[in-house]
């Protein structure tokens, strides 16, 4: 499958150290880390430029897919039917119009969490949307977002036992920016419920999205600025 050919520095920035045993998918548009057993994403990351938040290539009549480059038994749309949640993209649509092979993509299930539509429709949208603003100021950001597992066990939905989706308590999202002027970094949580959650109480830092997850986002850059922007986070910077 073609893959978007990314420099050393952008490659390495959307790199995600993973702390479980993951299948890695390497897309157009984005890298994954998908857990078989689970049946979910553990990681999506890519890059958002000023010249992706806009395009010809809109969701319009595409559908979501199975992706059949997993191991097990792929997800299919019909999973996720009467089960009361959506079908959440974590690398959105709505970066990918730049691209036809991107948006496509975009729809495969191994990109998708069972997401509350409330949550879905505003507060992750509205996060989405902050983030092609960034874009369009900054002229790039690195993005990782995923799922929030708590505990040993969680809802499923699939009324097949070996087709059954685990179901998120919450989803993170960490932004990098990193420009000739600052290197920046800022997180988010969001719990998998209809409550509306204020963006400003969302936020964390990556390093205690870090803690939550078991991963390690963003290693690429030297100790010392790691260290820094990883411990910080501020709405108001950005």
């Amino acid at each position: 499958m073609a893959c978007l050919l990314l420099t050393g520095q952008q490659q390495d920035l959307t790199d995600v150290k993973v702390g479980q045993d993951v299948t890695y998918l390497q897309r157009y548009a984005y890298r994954c880390w998908y857990s078989e057993p689970l049946r979910i994403p553990l990681a999506v990351s890519w890059y958002l430029t000023g010249d992706h938040v806009s395009g010809k290539n809109k969701r319009k009549g595409v559908a979501f897919h199975p992706d059949y480059d997993v191991k097990g038994i792929a997800v299919t749309t019909y999973d996720y039917m009467q089960s009361g949640y959506d079908r959440g993209h974590m690398c959105p649509s709505g970066d990918n119009k730049w691209n036809q092979q991107a948006q496509e993509e975009s729809f495969l299930m191994t990109n998708i969490c069972p997401q509350n539509h409330l949550l879905n429709t505003n507060d992750w949208n509205d996060l989405e949307q902050l983030c092609r603003q960034w874009a369009r100021r900054y002229g790039k950001v690195y993005i990782v977002c995923g799922p929030i597992l708590r505990g040993d066990k969680h809802k499923a939905i699939g009324r097949q036992r070996n087709r059954r989706i685990t179901v998120p308590e919450a989803f993170y999202k960490v932004v990098l920016r990193a420009t000739e002027k600052d290197t920046v970094a800022i997180g988010f949580v969001y719990e998998n419920t209809g409550s509306r959650q204020p963006m400003r109480q969302a936020v964390r830092t990556v390093d205690e999205i870090e803690r939550m997850t078991g991963h390690d986002f963003f290693s690429a850059l030297d100790d010392k600025t790691e260290k820094r922007v990883e411990s910080r986070s501020s709405l108001a910077v950005w």
